[in-house]
């Protein structure tokens, strides 16, 4: 009796710490990069006192402006046209992806963003599997602790991230801060990335201290060629039908 009463207590008690999944939601404390960015339409985990959020974005419109319109299929997917994006040179694609990590969303841990650590992992047609930390690893692309993050604490506005200088700024900003945020182009991240294969993106983001994961969230990116090219594809299909079938009864 007393075993299966703590049988039950254990299961009450994991169901309680695991935090469900949220969609199309806001993140804590606001997008900080970046003024013209809106809150809104993340993947997010909240758990153990740590916010982790993913989210797709219209990087490049039809003026190749960027645009606050995020694709969401409200399950963690986002759907974008493939191809090189409108007034763009390859391989940019239309769409960017945004992450956004808070250490201590609630206040109540105090935690910051080097006292745990990261894997940002992206697969996707055509490429081969990219995975790195990107809060404490060696940002490739200047070989050194620096990356241009926004960063900020619970208080920190819209668009009022701070970006570090140089690395010793940096790995000031990690100690003593818990959120940072990023918009990253996928060809920026993904070696051989092309924007015209259609397919699945799928992007996660977790956080683990010494013990193991404490949050992580995943989202996929679906690719597909615009409606007409559909058509144009359906239409050559019924085509080559139409002649496969005259050579094999004529």
């Amino acid at each position: 009796m007393l075993r299966s009463f703590a049988l039950l207590t254990a299961l009450a008690v994991a169901s309680v710490s695991q935090a469900a999944i949220t969609y199309d939601d806001d993140v804590t404390p606001d997008v900080i990069f970046g003024s013209g960015n809106l809150n809104g339409g993340y993947t997010i985990d909240r758990d153990n006192g740590v916010e982790i959020g993913l989210r797709g974005k219209l990087r490049h419109n039809a003026a190749g402006a960027p645009e606050n319109t995020f694709n969401s299929n409200g399950d963690g997917t986002y759907t974008f046209k493939s191809g090189v994006a409108p007034t763009q040179s390859y391989p940019t694609a239309e769409w960017s992806f945004e992450w956004a990590i808070n250490t201590d969303y609630e206040g109540t841990t105090g935690t910051k963003l080097d006292d745990l650590t990261y894997e940002l992992s992206i697969t996707g047609p055509g490429v081969a599997p990219v995975a790195f930390d990107p809060i404490n690893d060696i940002n490739p692309g200047n070989g050194m602790l620096l990356w241009d993050h926004s960063m900020g604490d619970n208080l920190t506005g819209n668009g009022a991230g701070i970006e570090a200088a140089d690395a010793i700024e940096y790995a000031t900003n990690i100690a003593d801060l818990n959120v940072a945020q990023q918009s990253w182009k996928p060809h920026w991240i993904v070696p051989g990335f092309n924007p015209e294969l259609n397919g699945e993106y799928t992007i996660s983001l977790t956080a683990s201290d010494l013990l193991g994961q404490v949050a992580s969230s995943t989202i996929v990116i679906n690719a597909v060629p615009e409606p007409g090219s559909i058509a144009l594809m359906g239409l050559a299909g019924l085509f080559g039908s139409a002649v496969y079938l005259r050579r094999r009864w004529a």
